[in-house]
């Protein structure tokens, strides 16, 4: 594999997870009923579009196929939480507690793409860098809202 599909190859990995996070945030936006909320997961959503669409450019900058699917993880995670949210009645801690686990998931994505950073050209490990970073802010949000929640 050269330095182009292994860049291609991470880059796709990486933006299922991506896609994971955009429909993730579209569920929390459509069960939270704290406007607030909705108001900060729509931004997520808007952030994660950004974030796709700077990977599907760089893999096809790289000759690869646009990523557009989400992970089997994700779908399953999703569809727990659609029968946990009628069960429970979506109670916004259950619902940040979900976007919790799902960023931390986006951050083991991010470093499972960092792990390749030997491999990489310097400007897509410096783009995964910032989307990692901007899910980390997200992660301590989300823990902030989760205590006020209590």
């Amino acid at each position: 594999m050269n330095r182009n599909e292994k860049t291609v190859d991470v880059l796709q990995e990486l933006n299922q997870f991506v896609n994971d996070r955009i429909e993730g945030y579209k569920h929390a936006a459509k069960v939270t009923k704290d406007p607030a909320h909705q108001s900060y997961y729509k931004d997520l959503i808007n952030q994660s579009t950004k974030f796709s669409s700077e990977i599907n450019s760089t893999i096809s900058s790289f000759g690869g196929d646009p990523e557009t699917s989400t992970t089997a993880k994700g779908k399953i995670f999703r569809g727990w939480m659609d029968v946990k949210s009628s069960i429970t009645g979506s109670d916004e801690e259950a619902v940040i507690k979900s976007n919790l686990r799902g960023e931390e998931w986006a951050q083991k994505a991010y470093n499972d793409a960092l792990d390749h950073r030997g491999e990489l050209p310097q400007n897509v490990v410096q783009m995964v860098e910032k989307q990692k970073q901007a899910s980390l802010a997200t992660c301590e949000r989300l823990r902030q809202m989760e205590k006020s929640a209590d």
